[in-house]
């Protein structure tokens, strides 16, 4: 497989954790947690560059939008984005993406992929009713996920 890294902030219930080691199981990615680690990568080195967290208000958590910010500029590089989110149909998940896709794409990343699926949320009131979508993602979240990674896997060299 192809030489890939994801970089990820997952923090509340490690929704985008699961989502993240589904897709680089498949995709035999090394996975960096942004919180963690400010080592500088030399990112045109990779085949294909992930980038995902949770989506709060709309967006990606703020964390991952202030690393894309900060990110030097690439010549078509491939990267992927995914989420988790309380709510998810097709639509939203475009237009919760779009803030970090137009940061990677001003950067000179080329979006070849999406993805993203309900996860737990106990944000807010919801906290004091138990949440929703306890128990996502799910197994087919998850199958959804490694699906997604193999159809990364085919735009990819060798």
């Amino acid at each position: 497989m192809s030489n890939s890294i994801i970089f990820l902030y997952s923090y509340h219930h490690r929704n985008t954790l699961k989502v993240c080691n589904a897709i680089a199981s498949k995709i035999k990615a090394a996975v960096v947690d942004i919180n963690t680690n400010t080592e500088n990568f030399k990112l045109g080195k990779y085949d294909l560059i992930g980038f995902g967290s949770g989506i709060d208000s709309g967006k990606h958590y703020p964390r991952m939008i202030e690393y894309a910010e900060k990110l030097p500029e690439v010549q078509n590089q491939k990267a992927f984005i995914f989420s988790t989110s309380a709510i998810y149909t097709e639509k939203k998940m475009s237009k919760d993406h779009k803030l970090l896709r137009g940061i990677l794409q001003s950067k000179g990343f080329k979006i070849v992929g999406e993805f993203s699926c309900k996860g737990y949320n106990t944000n807010s009131f919801l906290k004091f009713i138990g949440g929703m979508n306890k128990g996502r993602p799910n197994n087919e979240d998850l199958k959804n996920a490694e699906a997604f990674a193999e159809a990364l896997a085919e735009k990819l060299p060798g």
